[in-house]
C-alpha cells in the first residue's frame, strides 16, 4: 500500500537562524536544503558530511545554508523530526479494521507500509539509530516520538481484544505492542539483507503479516 507524500513543517513553523520567518522562496531553499541532506546521508558517512558539500548538491552556497542551519547536526535533526509526522498514516492503518477477513488486510497494509515508510527514510533512520545508541538522547527521542504512535495504537488494539475476551488475559499488550514494532523496525532495517540470502520481500511480507495478526488478534490468518 502506497503512503501519500511525507508531509514537512508547517510555513508558520519554519524559522531562519536568525529567528525570522521565511517566505515562499526561503522556505523552498529550506526544503531544498534538507532534501539534499537527506540525499547525501543515503551515500556518504553522516559525520564525513560537509555544509559545502550540502550546499553544493543544493545548488546554493554555505552562506544559504546557514542562513536556516547553525551547522550539519541541525538539518539531519530536522529531518529526524519529520519522521514522526510521517509515521501519523502508520498510526492510522493499525487504528483500522481487525475484524474477521479485514484484520489481514489491515495486518499486511501496517507490514506494507512500515517497510514503505522506513525504505523513504531508511538513510535518516541509520543516522538515529546510530546515534541513539551512542546515547545522543535528542535522537532517542525523536525515534521514540516516530513510532510511539503506532506503539500505542497497537496496544490499544490488543486491549480491546482482551477486554471483549478474544485475547488471552495473560497477554502483556504493552509488551507486545513494543516487540512488534521492534520486529518491523529491525526487519525493514535489514529488508535488503534478507533478499541477499534469497528471502524475497513478498515472503517476508507474508511472514510478518502473519506474526502482527497473530500476536494481536490471537488467530492465525486463514488461507
Amino acid at each position: 500500500m502506497a503512503l501519500s507524500e511525507p508531509a514537512h513543517e508547517a510555513e508558520d513553523d519554519v524559522r531562519a537562524t536568525d529567528g525570522r520567518v521565511p517566505g515562499r522562496r526561503g522556505i523552498a531553499t529550506r526544503r531544498r536544503l534538507l532534501d539534499c541532506t537527506a540525499q547525501l546521508l543515503g551515500k556518504t558517512s553522516y559525520r564525513d558530511i560537509k555544509v559545502i558539500d550540502i550546499a553544493r548538491e543544493a545548488g546554493t552556497s554555505p552562506a544559504t545554508f546557514y542562513q536556516y542551519f547553525p551547522d550539519v547536526e541541525q538539518a539531519v535533526l530536522v529531518l529526524a523530526e519529520e519522521l514522526a509526522t510521517d509515521a501519523a498514516e502508520l498510526t492510522e492503518l493499525v487504528r483500522g479494521d481487525w475484524r474477521g477477513d479485514k484484520g489481514a488486510t489491515t495486518a499486511r497494509r501496517i507490514v506494507e507500509g512500515f517497510l514503505e515508510y522506513y525504505d523513504r527514510h531508511r538513510a535518516v533512520f541509520r543516522v538515529v539509530d546510530l546515534a541513539t545508541e551512542e546515547g545522543d538522547l535528542r535522537f532517542k527521542q525523536l525515534r521514540t516520538r516516530a513510532l510511539g504512535g503506532i506503539t500505542d495504537a497497537l496496544c490499544d488494539t490488543i486491549r480491546e481484544f482482551q477486554h471483549e475476551g478474544r485475547l488471552d488475559a495473560e497477554v502483556d499488550p504493552t509488551a507486545t505492542a513494543f516487540i512488534m514494532v521492534a520486529m518491523l523496525s529491525h526487519c525493514a532495517a535489514h529488508r535488503y539483507g534478507f533478499e541477499f540470502w534469497g528471502v524475497r520481500t513478498s515472503a517476508q511480507v507474508d511472514t510478518l503479516s502473519r506474526v502482527l495478526y497473530w500476536n494481536v488478534t490471537g488467530k492465525k490468518i486463514k488461507k
